[in-house]
């Protein structure tokens, strides 16, 4: 069984684990109607994508699909 021969500080600690951070995911404003939505993705609020409706704006647009 592998165990350490010395214990580890608080400092190598906290540069092992310097990389785990949550990175801020992006988010645009529609062009349409003002709201943030992920870019490159239909916007929930309104159905719009690159300027045109895609979805109608009243369903659920978890699976919607670009035309």
């Amino acid at each position: 069984m592998a165990v350490p021969k010395k214990k580890s500080s608080p400092s190598r600690i906290g540069m092992r684990r310097s990389h785990h951070a949550l990175t801020t995911s992006a988010h645009a404003e529609c062009s349409n109607c003002g709201e943030l939505k992920r870019p490159h993705h239909v916007c929930s609020h309104c159905g719009h994508y690159d300027g045109r409706e895609v979805a109608t704006a009243g369903k659920a647009l978890k699976g919607a699909v670009r035309a």
